[in-house]
């Protein structure tokens, strides 16, 4: 269900293709129903499947808990999901400090932006780009955000960006998660009719990237560029600062007391984004 493959759902569970779909064949055997529809590429899950897999992926999930903490896993290694552009720049940088300080701690990293399930036994720990406000977890802040615009020192240059009157004749990189450029122009006067020039992308790091390589103008979060800044590969603009009301928290799940491992990691992750903010 998670994957939609079976090669993929082999591989992952070191076992072949065809010892995974003999046991979907069992299993729909013995309820009676078939659970997929094969394609040639991707298994399409029934209706019936969707709403027996939302029915059992807490038992699922209680299950990996129990054998983890069984076999003495759940105090040696953590899962921690984060998005991608924070994963690659704010955590990357400070990653070594925690493998230096808890060498014995198995991390496991994804880079995602979806929201997290913790039913599916994926992850411990996530980071999350949003405003906090979450029902079904827990959710601890670790960093407000705010947006800032930044470009290549060459791009600045080059068309002269050095007061707002300038900007109109560059270019807007628009991404998808800091999607403030509205609200950043209204704030200073202006509105994106003012700028005859854009280019969209669906993910921060793409953005932050082009930015880089003198293509325009990036709205994104100064959590985002921090050694962007420092290399000088990114300078900022303007002054103008944009509170979005959102910030990366941490989250996990409500009804789950978190192994040693993700205990330190958590308890680490709070300690490094407190330091930051003093500084």
């Amino acid at each position: 269900m998670r994957t939609g493959s079976v090669s993929v759902a082999a591989s992952q569970l070191f076992v072949t293709p065809g010892a995974v779909g003999q046991q979907i064949r069992k299993l729909e055997g013995w309820l009676g129903t078939p659970l997929f529809v094969r394609s040639v590429r991707r298994l399409q899950p029934t209706a019936e499947a969707l709403s027996y897999w939302e029915q059992v992926k807490p038992a699922l999930r209680q299950l990996e808990t129990a054998n983890l903490a069984v076999r003495g896993l759940r105090d040696r290694q953590v899962r921690l999901s984060l998005p991608p552009a924070f994963a690659k720049s704010w955590f990357a940088k400070r990653m070594p400090l925690f493998t230096e300080r808890y060498p014995e701690v198995q991390l496991h990293l994804s880079a995602s932006t979806d929201t997290v399930d913790f039913n599916d036994a994926a992850c411990d720990l996530a980071v999350r780009h949003f405003d906090g406000y979450a029902s079904d977890v827990h959710a601890e802040l670790l960093l407000p955000d705010e947006v800032r615009v930044y470009c290549s020192p060459a791009y600045r240059e080059r068309l002269q960006l050095h007061d707002l009157d300038c900007l109109p004749g560059a270019t807007l990189l628009y991404t998808t998660s800091h999607a403030h450029w509205s609200q950043w122009l209204s704030s200073v006067g202006m509105s994106p009719d003012n700028f005859s020039s854009s280019l969209k992308f669906d993910q921060s790091e793409l953005a932050i990237d082009a930015a880089r390589r003198d293509q325009g103008l990036v709205l994104t979060s100064p959590w985002l560029v921090e050694d962007d800044m420092e290399q000088g590969l990114l300078v900022p603009v303007v002054d103008a600062v944009l509170k979005t009301g959102k910030g990366y928290y941490l989250v996990q799940a409500k009804d789950v007391v978190l192994g040693e491992a993700a205990q330190l990691l958590r308890q680490w992750l709070c300690e490094v984004a407190r330091r930051v903010q003093q500084h």
